[in-house]
């Protein structure tokens, strides 16, 4: 009872957390023992909204065939049960080093779920999935800066690892205080435009969808991260992996799956990111990396073993973001009270080969990578 008084106050005060330990997370890798993986159908998009503290995001991450990178996401945050707000992002990668990339981040009035909690609207933007299940539109005006109108349609099966995708955070993991679940969609057609102040980007090409969920305070729930994103002309492959704070054990949870044209040939749980080479910012003195090494593991549904490794130097990074500079107000609001926390995310975007290997056979394809690294506390 008393841990779990100290983590209410936690919760609603944003204060450190008490050394709990590895006992008090259940990672998703114990459900993907059993089920590796579960296959999405339309009930699992569907936004939670959590009365508690948590941060919920539909991200649509795109590659152009044209070589641009951009990003739309829609944010809902609650905290402590007490203010719920949602932003709606934009972000169009700039491929001349001496432009800005375009950011635009916009509070969203006037927003509501759908009846079923497919869909989400407010003042000029919306968000809807088809009734079959298999494609988003988004559309947003505003931020005259970026006038998003996009159809993401997936090609590939979307999955949870394990049965519900979910880590649980808690001293009573029945009755958990806390969650992380992501579901993806890796492997999408895209097309539709982000018009700019120097006029429309085409982003037909490729598309990725994650849809997360942390159901507590994000630097209570994980202190750095890493993200990978490959798509190329047949494969693609990707990986969210999370280390929690000391509060956990400094626990890690690596997901991900790798995706062959339509099909998905593998997704689960225990896969491994590795910075390989890495270098002091002077900034914040976290050590952003400079090459990273990607390694997914499964089995083929005909039980065939299954590898692939991406292995490489990141280059010049794309960008560096101040979370506490460039987010919106309520990231502010729930991590200002955190000693220690300096979250930076690190984005990059290297042209790479992913090696797989499918029981004997071994296939070389270069593809378009992009990766985060994102610190938040030691």
């Amino acid at each position: 009872m008393f841990n779990w008084a100290k983590q209410q106050l936690a919760n609603v005060a944003g204060t450190q957390e008490p050394i709990y330990g590895p006992s008090a997370i259940q990672s998703v890798a114990e459900e993907a023992k059993e089920t590796p993986y579960t296959e999405l159908v339309r009930d699992d998009l569907k936004w939670r909204a959590m009365e508690s503290t948590c941060v919920e995001t539909q991200s649509f991450y795109l590659m152009s065939d044209d070589g641009v990178i951009g990003l739309a996401q829609v944010i809902y945050s609650n905290v402590a049960g007490m203010r719920t707000t949602c932003q709606f992002n934009s972000k169009v990668f700039s491929r001349d080093a001496s432009k800005p990339h375009l950011w635009c981040s916009t509070p969203l009035n006037n927003f509501e779920f759908s009846e079923d909690k497919t869909a989400c609207y407010a003042d000029d933007c919306a968000l809807e999935l088809s009734k079959d299940g298999n494609e988003y539109t988004i559309k947003s005006m505003n931020d005259e800066r970026s006038v998003v109108n996009l159809k993401i349609t997936r090609t590939a099966p979307g999955f949870v690892v394990g049965k519900t995708g979910t880590t649980k955070y808690g001293t009573d993991l029945k009755n958990p205080w806390g969650t992380i679940r992501h579901a993806f969609w890796p492997r999408c057609a895209a097309e539709g435009t982000i018009t700019t102040p120097d006029g429309p980007v085409d982003f037909k090409g490729k598309a990725m969808y994650s849809f997360a969920l942390q159901g507590m305070k994000p630097h209570h729930a994980a202190a750095k991260w890493n993200f990978a994103n490959f798509q190329g002309p047949n494969y693609s492959a990707i990986m969210m992996e999370f280390t929690t704070p000391a509060s956990y054990g400094t626990t890690l949870v690596n997901v991900g799956g790798i995706v062959k044209a339509d099909k998905l040939i593998t997704a689960g749980a225990g896969h491994k990111a590795t910075h390989t080479k890495v270098k002091n910012d002077a900034v914040n003195e976290w050590p952003e990396p400079s090459a990273v090494k990607f390694e997914w593991k499964g089995t083929e549904k005909d039980a065939k073993p299954i590898s692939a490794v991406i292995e490489n130097d990141l280059g010049e990074r794309t960008d560096r973001v101040d979370v506490m500079a460039e987010v919106p107000g309520f990231v502010k609001t729930i991590v200002a009270a955190a000693a220690g926390t300096k979250p930076y995310i690190y984005q990059y975007a290297p042209k790479v080969t992913l090696n797989l290997k499918v029981g004997d056979e071994k296939i070389a394809e270069e593809g378009q990578l992009f990766m985060e690294a994102t610190f938040i506390s030691e």
